[in-house]
C-alpha cells in the first residue's frame, strides 16, 4: 500500500455514480482508463495539445489530461462510450463520423466526438468556420479535418431535422 494520502471522490461518468479513493496528484484521464476501465478517452500529449483526452464534465469540454480526479468530485462527466443512442443506434455525431469518412486511424475520434458534441450543444447550427474554431484544440494527424468538419456538419443537419447539404467542390 502506497504511503501517499488517498482522497476520496464521488463523480457520475456516463450516468453512473462512482466512489473511489485517489492519489490528489492522479490525473482524470488517468483514473477513467486505469480506475474504471473506461478506455474510449485516449492518452495523447499529456500536455493539453491534442484533445484526444476531451471529455464532456458538466456540460463543458475539457482535456481529462489537464484536471486532476479529485477537481472532478461531485461532477458529472460524459465519455465517447456514452453517444451511442440508447437503442444501441449511432448518435448523430458518430452516424456523421462514419457517413462522412470524418475518421481514419481513429485515435483522435473520441475526443473529436466529445468535443463535437459539446460544440453542437453550445451552437446547434454552426457555421464551417464556427466548426473549424470549435475544434481547433483538438488535432488530427490523417484526416486533413475537411471531413471532420462534414461529419459535424451532418450531425448539425440530422439533430436540426434538415437535409445536410454537402457543398459543392
Amino acid at each position: 500500500m502506497s504511503d501517499i494520502e488517498q482522497i476520496p471522490v464521488t463523480m457520475a461518468v456516463n450516468g453512473k455514480k462512482v466512489q473511489r479513493f485517489v492519489e490528489p496528484r492522479t490525473l482524470l484521464i488517468h483514473f477513467l482508463r486505469e480506475d474504471l476501465d473506461i478506455t474510449g478517452p485516449h492518452i495523447g500529449c499529456e500536455t493539453s495539445h491534442c484533445g484526444a483526452c476531451t471529455i464532456e464534465m458538466n456540460g463543458m469540454s475539457v482535456k481529462a489530461c489537464t484536471v486532476f480526479a479529485v477537481q472532478a468530485n461531485n461532477a458529472e462527466l460524459t465519455t465517447v462510450e456514452a453517444m451511442a443512442n440508447a437503442d444501441g443506434t449511432l448518435s448523430a455525431l458518430q452516424e456523421g463520423f462514419r457517413q462522412m469518412h470524418g475518421l481514419q486511424c481513429g485515435y483522435c475520434t473520441p475526443g473529436m466526438i466529445m468535443r463535437a458534441h459539446v460544440l453542437l450543444k453550445e451552437n446547434p447550427n454552426p457555421t464551417e468556420d464556427e466548426i473549424r474554431m470549435g475544434i481547433s484544440g483538438n488535432l488530427c494527424r490523417c484526416t486533413g479535418y475537411q471531413n471532420i468538419v462534414k461529419a459535424i456538419q451532418y450531425a448539425a443537419a440530422k439533430l436540426n431535422g434538415t437535409e445536410f447539404q454537402e457543398a459543392a467542390e
